[in-house]
């Protein structure tokens, strides 16, 4: 089962657009979201008319697929040094985790490149807060 985290929550993030935040703080190790994932063919999300809009959420998922995180999934911003990491959890689901406490307020950020010790570049300016 699947619930919605009390936990979070989305404001605007200086320089980045939104960004997901804590609402209380959360101790290292909480698992504090678990989102679904929505699967689909790469050209069903990098093609046509939504193109624009799709590859800045989206990550790859296997060969020729990318996934959509619901819930507060895909709004988190990447860090090189970030506070809390995601993992799979289950048949198409992502459970994110805090890597050390969290303050009230706190800006939530992951590594993009799936560890948070990965310093691979990535395809954009990073802001770091």
């Amino acid at each position: 089962m699947l619930i919605p985290s009390t936990m979070i929550e989305v404001k605007r993030a200086k320089g980045k657009g939104r960004g997901v935040y804590a609402r209380v703080q959360i101790p290292a190790g909480t698992v504090f979201e678990r989102a679904p994932l929505l699967v689909m063919s790469e050209k069903e999300a990098l093609e046509g008319d939504h193109a624009n809009v799709l590859p800045a959420y989206v990550f790859e998922y296997g060969k020729g697929k990318v996934a959509l995180a619901l819930g507060f999934g895909s709004l988190y911003n990447h860090s090189y040094s970030p506070n809390a990491r995601y993992d799979d959890a289950g048949n198409q689901v992502k459970e994110y985790r805090a890597l050390r406490d969290i303050e009230r307020g706190e800006e939530i950020t992951i590594n993009y490149n799936g560890a948070e010790d990965v310093m691979d570049p990535v395809e954009f300016n990073v802001v770091e807060s």
